[in-house]
């Protein structure tokens, strides 16, 4: 007997119910349908290869959304998802189906012959329209909407409490669908044909097992091609010699944000969190929804009453009557919490869509579901360390004194070595230590398919990262891609490896010498070192390598500096500021005798060549008087040749920007000392019309990035003038603001209080000078 769309085994064969995917109004309707019908078995739309984990939906921990994951055994990469929320109507029929104990099987192309037909992409193998059936049926109704088009035909189709045929959508879809297939034919994906043919081979196969008494949840475009008369031999002859690849499946969580995006069925939602609501809302839909919104906007500090709630009801109503709809609808909903709840506001407004219309909701799968040997690994140490993934962007600071901490941070570097980014170093108080680590976590389904990725590196997270920066350390191309591999196994905690990449720095160090290159990889070096005093790890070897590295940018790095474009310089100047950090940090780590003062000798070379671009000249002169290697005269003096009337303005502005410009402090630094601020103003002011607008740029860039209260104090020191009254010590005139010399009756008597800050003040000290 041929199928019919709406029909029953008596009325002449198999109940096709032709759905829109993750629609609830199509989730009722599949659910009123099996209820009336009571098949002998259920076919829904998904690959075959998913039949096996089937009876998992029924299990207690089960929680939608969640999705099968398929990927190619030889290539985790290749991955699909079909996606599945509590309101979608496959998940309905799958439910039913289980809970009635009848046989429910997936019907489509399998996924061996999908991944192998597609390239991966980032939802798997769906639906891609050529066109939009839903749009097009919207169009010709006169609707600019299909997601209103979509709500006012099937979603609020029964909101009037009048009872409804459970047949009677999926015959009209099924009406619809026929037209547009004999209108735009394949709708612009030609795989459809196959995938269809396949449909119609096994629903074949299930009638010859189960009788004609079955009913198919597909998509309602899949409708027309199953009522189609073909032949056995046709629709094998299409499956002939297709390319097929071993897969593997599996069910995963998912999360409502990745169902409001085009995924797996080509079915992405605006308002997963909506259509949930309507599904899950056994009556009074509207006022359940504002009452969910005033919840949340109380809990974000907005006054929200129940009036409120109570109008905001009768507005969505009225808005629904005066646009002919027949039931509140999202937009309804939406626009009486703009004008009601949120005073005409869009930014509370945005919360409810993030919150509520789309959600956070992430799924959960039993523990029996299969999983490759790595994500079983994982699971394990996130129980342990009480680090449960979430859909949801969260904050974590780890201070890894702590023992649970430590692991944690190892946990999440090892997953970053592998690829799989749960985690993202984020900055946040006591960033800038080596005890404090702050990461942003955010748990996304994809992160599946990277784990599947990595579990060719090995069974365990600590066995497969080591095993991947092991190879990472042998293809390394450049020096300073081992130098940060070593910074990311001692973050990672994994020290059986740091010999191989050991190896590999000593070669690839020995081999470039391209200065540049050091000096890009120092840093890297210096801080290993640093993480790996934190962790208690042996770097002894990481030491002479990077002692001998600065060794080797201590030589190099003044003539690498000379004649250099301005493009050339900037890249220099940054060079130059994270060898000094490098070398400070190298100094207190390791035995390095001399090299401070070897670093110093080469500050003083580029401060004072001419040949040096101006913004390297002047970061040289800044960092020298910061760690005391330069008197304050001296660098005055320095300031003053390069802001001499003969000198270019655009490199004495240059000069000024490697100075002040960038580094913590600068703009203090010219707040207190008269000597420096006077040179800088008299430079400015003296700077020809013609001239001033070319170094104004970089003047702006300079001194805009100081915070706002010093360019405020800068400018009132500025305005009041100099005052000849007054002069500094060496008798150069003051500049304005700044006091001839040092109060030191004032200064002592913040001695004391910064005594007790410090602690040094005690109670028995205060007993003994008392």
């Amino acid at each position: 007997m041929t199928p019919r769309a709406g029909g029953t085994a008596a009325s002449g064969g198999p109940l096709l119910l032709g759905v829109r995917h993750h629609g609830p109004g199509s989730a009722r309707a599949v659910l009123a349908a099996l209820d009336s019908a009571r098949p002998d078995a259920v076919l829904v739309e998904g690959p075959p290869e998913g039949d096996a984990l089937l009876p998992l939906a029924a299990h207690a921990r089960m929680r939608p959304p969640v999705a099968l994951l398929a990927h190619a055994v030889d290539d985790p990469g290749r991955a699909a998802f079909w996606p599945l929320a509590h309101f979608s109507p496959e998940w309905v029929a799958i439910r039913w189906a289980s809970a009635h104990g009848v046989p429910v099987r997936f019907v489509d192309l399998p996924a061996a012959h999908s991944l192998a037909l597609t390239e991966q992409r980032e939802d798997g193998p769906g639906e891609d329209w050529g066109i939009d059936p839903v749009g097009i049926l919207a169009g010709a109704a006169g609707y600019d909407d299909p997601e209103r088009w979509w709500e006012d035909v099937v979603e609020h189709r029964a909101a009037d409490g009048r009872p409804a045929d459970p047949r009677a959508p999926f015959a009209m879809l099924a009406e619809a669908m026929t037209a547009l297939r004999e209108a735009y034919g394949d709708g612009g994906h030609p795989q459809d044909a196959v995938r269809e043919a396949c449909m119609r081979l096994q629903l074949r196969a299930a009638r010859k097992e189960f009788g004609d008494d079955i009913a198919v949840v597909c998509g309602a475009w899949h409708v027309p091609a199953l009522l189609a008369r073909t032949t056995v031999a046709a629709d094998r002859a299409l499956l002939k010699g297709m390319p097929k690849v071993k897969a593997e499946l599996t069910w995963v969580p998912w999360t409502h944000r990745r169902l409001a995006r085009y995924s797996g069925y080509g079915a992405g939602i605006e308002s997963p969190g909506w259509y949930g609501h309507l599904f899950g809302a056994p009556d009074r839909p509207v006022e359940r929804w504002m009452t969910k919104v005033a919840g949340l906007l109380r809990e974000a500090d907005r006054a929200v009453s129940s009036a409120d709630v109570i109008e905001a009801v009768r507005l969505a109503g009225t808005l629904a009557a005066l646009r002919e709809r027949p039931a509140v609808g999202l937009t309804e909903a939406t626009d009486a919490v703009r004008a009601v709840m949120c005073e005409g506001s869009d930014v509370p407004l945005a919360l409810v869509r993030n919150r509520l219309v789309v959600g956070e909701i992430l799924g959960e799968v039993p523990e029996t579901a299969p999983a490759v040997p790595l994500q079983r690994d994982l699971d394990k140490q996130q129980r342990t360390l009480r680090l449960r993934p979430e859909a949801e962007r969260r904050e974590l600071e780890l201070d890894l004194r702590k023992e649970t901490d430590a692991a944690r941070s190892r946990l999440l570097h090892r997953l970053r070595l592998l690829g799989v980014d749960w985690g993202e170093p984020a900055a946040g108080r006591g960033s800038t230590g080596t005890f404090r680590e702050s990461w942003r976590l955010r748990w996304e389904p994809e992160l599946f398919v990277r784990i599947a990725e990595a579990g060719v590196w090995g069974t365990t997270v600590l066995g497969a990262a080591t095993a991947r920066a092991g190879a990472d350390a042998v293809s390394a191309s450049s020096l300073a891609g081992v130098t940060a591999l070593a910074e990311q196994c001692l973050l990672a905690g994994l020290p059986e490896v740091l010999p191989v990449v050991m190896r590999a720095l000593a070669d690839r160090a020995a081999l470039d010498a391209d200065v540049g290159h050091l000096a890009d990889a120092l840093p890297a070096l210096a801080r290993s070192l640093r993480y790996g005093d934190v962790r208690s790890t042996d770097t002894a070897a990481l030491g002479e390598v990077a002692v001998g590295l600065a060794e080797r940018v201590c030589v190099g790095l003044p003539p690498a500096c000379t004649g250099l474009d301005a493009d050339a310089a900037a890249e220099a100047h940054r060079r130059v500021d994270g060898v000094h950090t490098a070398i400070g940090l190298l100094a207190g780590a390791v035995r390095a005798d001399g090299l401070p003062e070897r670093w110093a000798g080469v500050l003083r070379k580029l401060s004072a060549r001419d040949a040096v671009a101006g913004v390297i000249r002047g970061r040289a002169t800044r960092l020298l008087l910061d760690d005391g290697g330069l008197a304050e005269s001296e660098a005055a003096r320095l300031m003053g040749l390069a802001l001499s009337p003969g000198a270019i303005p655009a490199d004495a502005a240059a000069w000024i920007e490697g100075f002040v410009g960038g580094a913590a402090g600068g703009g203090l630094l010219l707040v207190h000392d008269e000597r420096l601020l006077a040179l800088v103003d008299t430079w400015l002011t003296g700077i020809p019309a013609d001239a001033f607008t070319g170094v104004l740029p970089l003047l702006r860039r300079t001194f805009s990035a100081y915070e706002p209260g010093v360019r405020r104090t800068l400018g009132e020191l500025v305005r009041r003038g100099p005052d000849p009254g007054r002069a500094s010590d060496e008798g150069v005139p003051a500049a304005p603001g700044f006091g001839a010399g040092l109060d030191e009756e004032r200064a002592d008597a913040v001695v004391p209080v910064l005594r007790l800050l410090l602690g040094l003040d005690t109670p028995a000290e205060r007993t003994a000078t008392g």
